[in-house]
Protein backbone atom coordinates (compact mmCIF):
# COMPACT_ATOMS: atom_id res chain seq x y z
CA UNK A 1 0.00 0.00 0.00
CA UNK A 2 1.19 3.55 -0.67
CA UNK A 3 2.31 5.57 2.28
CA UNK A 4 0.17 8.43 3.56
CA UNK A 5 1.49 11.97 3.00
CA UNK A 6 2.78 12.03 6.60
CA UNK A 7 4.45 8.62 6.24
CA UNK A 8 5.95 9.65 2.91
CA UNK A 9 7.48 12.79 4.38
CA UNK A 10 8.81 10.78 7.34
CA UNK A 11 10.40 8.16 5.08
CA UNK A 12 11.98 10.80 2.83
CA UNK A 13 13.37 12.53 5.94
CA UNK A 14 14.76 9.19 7.15
CA UNK A 15 16.42 8.65 3.78
CA UNK A 16 17.69 12.24 3.80
CA UNK A 17 16.06 12.72 0.43
CA UNK A 18 14.32 15.78 -0.96
CA UNK A 19 12.06 15.25 -3.99
CA UNK A 20 13.82 16.59 -7.08
CA UNK A 21 11.64 18.65 -9.37
CA UNK A 22 13.96 18.14 -12.34
CA UNK A 23 13.39 14.38 -12.06
CA UNK A 24 9.63 14.78 -11.73
CA UNK A 25 9.57 13.16 -8.29
CA UNK A 26 5.97 13.33 -7.11
CA UNK A 27 5.24 10.32 -4.92
CA UNK A 28 1.81 8.68 -5.00
CA UNK A 29 0.07 8.82 -1.59
CA UNK A 30 -3.36 7.43 -2.49
CA UNK A 31 -3.81 3.67 -2.30
CA UNK A 32 -6.95 3.80 -4.41
CA UNK A 33 -4.88 4.89 -7.38
CA UNK A 34 -2.52 1.93 -7.08
CA UNK A 35 -5.58 -0.33 -7.14
CA UNK A 36 -7.01 1.63 -10.06
CA UNK A 37 -3.76 1.25 -12.01
CA UNK A 38 -3.88 -2.53 -11.56
CA UNK A 39 -7.57 -2.64 -12.41
CA UNK A 40 -7.01 -0.74 -15.64
CA UNK A 41 -4.01 -2.91 -16.52
CA UNK A 42 -6.06 -6.10 -16.03
CA UNK A 43 -2.87 -8.15 -16.02
CA UNK A 44 -2.99 -11.88 -16.73
CA UNK A 45 -1.62 -14.02 -13.89
CA UNK A 46 2.17 -14.06 -13.72
CA UNK A 47 2.65 -11.21 -16.19
CA UNK A 48 5.98 -9.61 -17.00
CA UNK A 49 5.72 -5.90 -16.19
CA UNK A 50 8.05 -2.98 -16.85
CA UNK A 51 7.81 -0.13 -14.34
CA UNK A 52 9.41 3.27 -14.93
CA UNK A 53 10.35 5.43 -11.95
CA UNK A 54 9.33 3.11 -9.08
CA UNK A 55 10.31 5.77 -6.52
CA UNK A 56 9.48 4.55 -3.02
CA UNK A 57 8.03 1.28 -4.33
CA UNK A 58 4.27 1.57 -3.76
CA UNK A 59 3.27 0.30 -7.19
CA UNK A 60 6.24 -2.09 -7.27
CA UNK A 61 5.05 -3.80 -4.11
CA UNK A 62 1.50 -4.14 -5.40
CA UNK A 63 2.72 -5.71 -8.65
CA UNK A 64 4.93 -8.17 -6.78
CA UNK A 65 2.11 -9.01 -4.35
CA UNK A 66 -0.01 -9.78 -7.41
CA UNK A 67 2.44 -12.45 -8.48
CA UNK A 68 3.95 -10.55 -11.40
CA UNK A 69 7.59 -10.32 -12.46
CA UNK A 70 8.79 -6.71 -12.49
CA UNK A 71 11.56 -4.99 -14.45
CA UNK A 72 11.98 -1.55 -12.86
CA UNK A 73 14.07 1.42 -14.04
CA UNK A 74 15.02 4.07 -11.47
CA UNK A 75 17.43 6.94 -12.12
CA UNK A 76 17.88 8.23 -8.55
CA UNK A 77 20.67 6.33 -6.70
CA UNK A 78 19.15 7.04 -3.27
CA UNK A 79 15.79 5.58 -4.31
CA UNK A 80 17.49 2.62 -5.98
CA UNK A 81 19.25 1.84 -2.70
CA UNK A 82 15.95 2.12 -0.81
CA UNK A 83 14.25 -0.27 -3.24
CA UNK A 84 17.13 -2.75 -3.01
CA UNK A 85 16.79 -2.77 0.77
CA UNK A 86 12.98 -2.95 0.72
CA UNK A 87 12.72 -5.74 -1.86
CA UNK A 88 15.89 -7.73 -1.12
CA UNK A 89 14.08 -11.08 -1.09
CA UNK A 90 12.22 -10.44 -4.35
CA UNK A 91 15.47 -9.35 -6.04
CA UNK A 92 17.25 -12.51 -4.85
CA UNK A 93 14.36 -14.56 -6.26
CA UNK A 94 14.64 -12.67 -9.58
CA UNK A 95 11.01 -11.58 -9.24
CA UNK A 96 12.21 -7.98 -9.26
CA UNK A 97 14.91 -6.87 -11.68
CA UNK A 98 15.97 -3.36 -10.72
CA UNK A 99 18.27 -1.25 -12.87
CA UNK A 100 19.60 2.21 -12.11
CA UNK A 101 19.41 3.97 -15.46
CA UNK A 102 17.95 6.81 -17.50
CA UNK A 103 14.62 5.45 -18.74
CA UNK A 104 14.83 7.41 -22.00
CA UNK A 105 18.10 5.60 -22.77
CA UNK A 106 16.78 2.31 -21.33
CA UNK A 107 13.02 2.55 -22.04
CA UNK A 108 12.13 -1.04 -21.10
CA UNK A 109 14.89 -1.72 -18.62
CA UNK A 110 16.87 -4.96 -18.78
CA UNK A 111 13.99 -6.94 -20.21
CA UNK A 112 15.45 -10.07 -21.85
CA UNK A 113 15.60 -9.92 -25.63
CA UNK A 114 13.55 -13.09 -25.97
CA UNK A 115 10.65 -11.61 -23.97
CA UNK A 116 8.03 -10.34 -26.41
CA UNK A 117 4.92 -10.50 -24.21
CA UNK A 118 5.08 -7.82 -21.53
CA UNK A 119 3.14 -4.88 -20.10
CA UNK A 120 4.16 -1.43 -18.89
CA UNK A 121 2.58 0.02 -15.75
CA UNK A 122 4.17 3.23 -14.53
CA UNK A 123 3.85 6.55 -12.76
CA UNK A 124 5.89 8.42 -15.36
CA UNK A 125 8.13 11.29 -14.26
CA UNK A 126 6.70 14.38 -15.99
CA UNK A 127 10.02 15.51 -17.46
CA UNK A 128 10.50 12.35 -19.54
CA UNK A 129 6.95 11.33 -20.48
CA UNK A 130 7.20 12.34 -24.15
CA UNK A 131 10.84 11.39 -24.92
CA UNK A 132 10.38 8.11 -23.05
CA UNK A 133 7.33 7.14 -25.13
CA UNK A 134 9.17 8.05 -28.34
CA UNK A 135 12.04 5.82 -27.20
CA UNK A 136 9.66 2.90 -26.61
CA UNK A 137 8.09 3.30 -30.05
CA UNK A 138 11.50 3.64 -31.70
CA UNK A 139 12.78 0.49 -29.96
CA UNK A 140 10.34 -1.70 -31.87
CA UNK A 141 9.65 -3.71 -28.69
CA UNK A 142 6.05 -2.88 -27.93
CA UNK A 143 4.19 -3.91 -24.77
CA UNK A 144 0.86 -5.69 -25.05
CA UNK A 145 -0.63 -2.95 -22.87
CA UNK A 146 0.42 0.27 -21.18
CA UNK A 147 -1.18 1.90 -18.15
CA UNK A 148 0.55 5.20 -17.51
CA UNK A 149 0.14 7.87 -14.86
CA UNK A 150 1.22 11.19 -16.32
CA UNK A 151 0.39 14.85 -16.10
CA UNK A 152 -2.53 16.04 -18.18
CA UNK A 153 -0.42 18.20 -20.50
CA UNK A 154 1.47 15.10 -21.64
CA UNK A 155 -1.76 13.11 -21.97
CA UNK A 156 -3.12 15.83 -24.26
CA UNK A 157 -0.11 15.31 -26.56
CA UNK A 158 -0.56 11.52 -26.51
CA UNK A 159 -4.27 11.69 -27.41
CA UNK A 160 -4.29 14.75 -29.69
CA UNK A 161 -6.21 14.64 -32.97
CA UNK A 162 -5.35 16.60 -36.10
CA UNK A 163 -6.47 20.21 -36.27
CA UNK A 164 -5.57 20.71 -32.60
CA UNK A 165 -2.63 22.61 -31.14
CA UNK A 166 -1.43 19.54 -29.22
CA UNK A 167 -1.30 17.31 -32.31
CA UNK A 168 2.21 16.39 -33.34
CA UNK A 169 4.65 13.65 -34.22
CA UNK A 170 4.22 11.75 -30.96
CA UNK A 171 0.44 11.39 -31.41
CA UNK A 172 1.03 10.15 -34.96
CA UNK A 173 3.58 7.51 -33.92
CA UNK A 174 1.48 6.36 -30.95
CA UNK A 175 -1.72 6.00 -32.99
CA UNK A 176 0.10 3.74 -35.43
CA UNK A 177 0.91 1.14 -32.79
CA UNK A 178 -1.69 1.49 -30.02
CA UNK A 179 -5.42 1.95 -29.63
CA UNK A 180 -7.50 2.89 -26.62
CA UNK A 181 -6.81 5.90 -24.50
CA UNK A 182 -9.16 5.00 -21.62
CA UNK A 183 -8.66 7.74 -19.04
CA UNK A 184 -9.06 8.26 -15.29
CA UNK A 185 -8.52 11.79 -13.93
CA UNK A 186 -6.22 12.06 -10.90
CA UNK A 187 -6.11 15.04 -8.54
CA UNK A 188 -2.79 16.69 -7.79
CA UNK A 189 -3.61 16.14 -4.09
CA UNK A 190 -2.86 12.42 -4.57
CA UNK A 191 0.88 13.14 -4.72
CA UNK A 192 3.63 14.42 -2.45
CA UNK A 193 4.75 16.99 -3.22
CA UNK A 194 1.64 18.05 -5.12
CA UNK A 195 2.44 18.93 -8.75
CA UNK A 196 1.19 22.15 -10.31
CA UNK A 197 -1.41 20.37 -12.47
CA UNK A 198 -3.70 17.38 -12.28
CA UNK A 199 -2.73 14.02 -13.76
CA UNK A 200 -4.46 11.17 -15.55
CA UNK A 201 -4.20 7.41 -15.80
CA UNK A 202 -4.20 6.27 -19.44
CA UNK A 203 -4.53 2.79 -20.89
CA UNK A 204 -3.33 1.81 -24.37
CA UNK A 205 -3.52 -1.60 -26.05
CA UNK A 206 -1.16 -2.72 -28.78
CA UNK A 207 -2.86 -3.02 -32.17
CA UNK A 208 -3.11 -6.45 -33.75
CA UNK A 209 -0.89 -5.17 -36.56
CA UNK A 210 1.08 -2.26 -35.11
CA UNK A 211 2.64 0.16 -37.57
CA UNK A 212 6.22 1.17 -36.80
CA UNK A 213 7.62 4.25 -38.53
CA UNK A 214 11.19 3.98 -39.76
CA UNK A 215 13.84 6.14 -38.12
CA UNK A 216 14.16 8.18 -41.29
CA UNK A 217 10.44 8.96 -41.44
CA UNK A 218 10.24 9.71 -37.70
CA UNK A 219 13.00 12.28 -38.15
CA UNK A 220 11.25 13.83 -41.15
CA UNK A 221 7.86 14.03 -39.43
CA UNK A 222 9.37 15.66 -36.33
CA UNK A 223 11.21 18.14 -38.55
CA UNK A 224 8.05 19.09 -40.42
CA UNK A 225 6.24 19.71 -37.13
CA UNK A 226 8.92 22.13 -35.93
CA UNK A 227 7.33 24.52 -38.46
CA UNK A 228 3.80 23.31 -38.05
CA UNK A 229 2.14 26.54 -39.20
CA UNK A 230 3.74 26.48 -42.65
CA UNK A 231 2.15 24.72 -45.63
CA UNK A 232 3.47 21.25 -46.48
CA UNK A 233 4.21 22.32 -50.04
CA UNK A 234 6.39 25.16 -48.75
CA UNK A 235 8.11 22.89 -46.21
CA UNK A 236 8.81 20.30 -48.89
CA UNK A 237 10.78 22.84 -50.93
CA UNK A 238 13.24 23.27 -48.02
CA UNK A 239 14.13 19.56 -48.17
CA UNK A 240 16.63 17.75 -50.41
CA UNK A 241 15.25 16.98 -53.89
CA UNK A 242 14.59 13.31 -53.16
CA UNK A 243 12.72 14.17 -49.95
CA UNK A 244 10.79 16.93 -51.72
CA UNK A 245 9.63 14.40 -54.33
CA UNK A 246 8.74 11.88 -51.64
CA UNK A 247 6.54 14.42 -49.84
CA UNK A 248 4.81 15.53 -53.04
CA UNK A 249 4.17 11.91 -54.10
CA UNK A 250 2.76 11.20 -50.64
CA UNK A 251 0.40 14.18 -50.78
CA UNK A 252 -0.80 13.05 -54.21
CA UNK A 253 -1.41 9.45 -53.09
CA UNK A 254 -3.36 10.59 -50.05
CA UNK A 255 -5.35 13.21 -51.96
CA UNK A 256 -3.97 15.95 -49.71
CA UNK A 257 -3.48 19.54 -50.78
CA UNK A 258 0.07 21.01 -50.55
CA UNK A 259 -1.54 24.03 -48.88
CA UNK A 260 -2.32 21.96 -45.76
CA UNK A 261 -0.23 22.45 -42.65
CA UNK A 262 1.26 19.39 -40.86
CA UNK A 263 -1.23 19.68 -37.99
CA UNK A 264 -4.15 19.41 -40.45
CA UNK A 265 -3.22 15.92 -41.73
CA UNK A 266 -4.87 12.99 -39.86
CA UNK A 267 -2.59 10.49 -38.13
CA UNK A 268 -3.56 7.62 -40.43
CA UNK A 269 -2.47 9.54 -43.53
CA UNK A 270 1.11 9.93 -42.27
CA UNK A 271 1.70 6.16 -42.37
CA UNK A 272 2.08 6.06 -46.16
CA UNK A 273 4.86 8.65 -46.05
Amino acid sequence: MPLTPTETRALLDKLGHRPQKKLGQNFLVDGNLVRKSLEMADLPAGSTVVEIGPGLGSLTGALLDGGHKVYAVELDPALTSHLEETFTEQIEQARLNLVEADAVQTPIGKLPQETDDFHIVANLPYAISSPWLEAVLASGRLPRRMVLMLQKESADRYLAKHDSKSFGALAIFLAGSFSGGDMHVVSRRCFHPAPAVDSVLLRFDRREEPFLFSGEVRTLVRRLFTRRRKQLGVLAKTEKPEVLQRIMDWLSREGLSPTLRPEQVPADSWRSL
